[in-house]
């Protein structure tokens, strides 16, 4: 997972000119960094929930706008349209609690404009799932809250232990969670994210020169994690049930396609950048294959043959402990692989 302290020391040096470019954005932590650094930035991503969260990193909204808007949502009396009722949906939510959710998620998908809409849809986003707490801080039965486990093996979790959906207040945990994150906002940046793809030449629709590419693409091997994230993509607009989309921005199976396809982005990238930009990319391996992630990195900058320097390859240690995707997915895993910081200069 990327961390925070990553891009924002490596931003150090920019000007308040420079603009800053992911076109992996992921959870758009690299343009959160860029906004605490005053400088605005683009993020590109093909995934629709790392597209609402990234949107929700460039809001300026006041908590207090965020929960009266979901008061007001929830206020109206009208049922929503579609509510999904199968054994999984009885035993995640409360009946009360699925309805207001599915209010939510349909005046999102009729209309998600407003900076309070963006955030209150990312701010869903985080609460839709999670462990049982205490105080009460995520929606759902006892479920992970870093991906939607299936329905059939949830189903058979719940009544094997006998776990009822909670009882809860929405508008609660709204306000509570939209006071933790917006009670203080860094000052507003120019910029945005775009749902795309950055293999193919999109990224010429920006219209703008960057400075500071800073990204971090998935490593060779690495799976597609649609089918993890379903329950967020139905609130998105996704089918209640898990669907295993094939649609990935880089092919990760075949090492040489791999390869090729990183290249593609590399060549993209460049076509928007100035001359003497700098690209900073953080890559690793997965512990189960056989792959040089420096040697994997500069083969693709090679192949890509559009002026990318590399100008340096330090190794960037392992991720922490909690920190790597594997422990989050309760997975045994092996010993990390060293990730590598790989630095180039844009020669034209």
């Amino acid at each position: 997972m990327f961390p925070l302290e990553f891009p924002f020391s490596r931003l150090k040096n920019a000007t308040p000119q420079d603009w800053v470019l992911d076109p992996f954005c992921g959870r758009g932590t690299t343009n959160f960094a860029a906004r605490l650094r005053g400088l605005p930035s683009f993020g590109i991503d093909s995934n629709n929930v790392a597209f609402a969260i990234t949107a929700a990193k460039y809001v300026n909204v006041k908590a207090d706008e965020v929960v009266a808007l979901c008061e007001s949502i929830l206020q109206d009396k009208s049922l929503p349209l579609d509510v999904p009722q199968d054994p999984f949906w009885e035993l995640c939510y409360e009946r009360s609690i699925l309805i207001e959710i599915c209010k939510i998620r349909e005046h999102l998908l009729a209309s998600c404009i407003s900076e309070s809409e963006i955030a209150l849809r990312a701010l869903m986003l985080g609460i839709l799932h999670g462990p049982r707490q205490k105080e009460a801080g995520y929606l759902s039965n006892q479920m992970p809250r870093t991906y939607s486990s299936k329905p059939n093996y949830s189903v058979k979790y719940w009544i094997e232990r006998n776990m009822k959906p909670p009882k809860l207040n929405l508008l609660d945990i709204v306000r509570r969670r939209a006071y933790f994150t917006f009670s203080r906002v860094p000052r507003p940046v120019p910029g945005g994210v775009f749902l795309a793809d950055c293999r193919f030449p999109t990224l010429e629709k920006i219209g703008l020169p960057f400075n500071w590419v800073i990204t971090s693409p998935p490593y060779f091997g690495m799976r597609n994690y649609a089918a993890d994230q379903w329950l967020r993509n139905w609130f998105l607009g996704g089918p209640c049930i898990v669907a295993y989309d094939g649609k990935r921005q880089i092919i990760t199976e075949e090492k040489s396609k791999f390869i090729s396809e990183l290249a593609k982005v590399w060549a993209n990238v460049a076509k928007i950048c100035d001359p003497g930009s700098h690209l900073i990319v953080r890559f690793g391996a997965l512990p189960s294959l056989s792959t040089n992630p420096r040697i994997l990195l500069k083969d693709s900058l090679k192949i890509a043959s559009c002026g990318w320097r590399v100008t340096t390859v330090k190794n960037a240690g392992f991720s922490t402990q909690g920190k790597r995707q594997a422990e989050q997915f309760g997975c045994k895993i092996g010993t990390p692989v060293n990730e590598v910081d790989l630095y180039a200069k844009l020669e034209k």
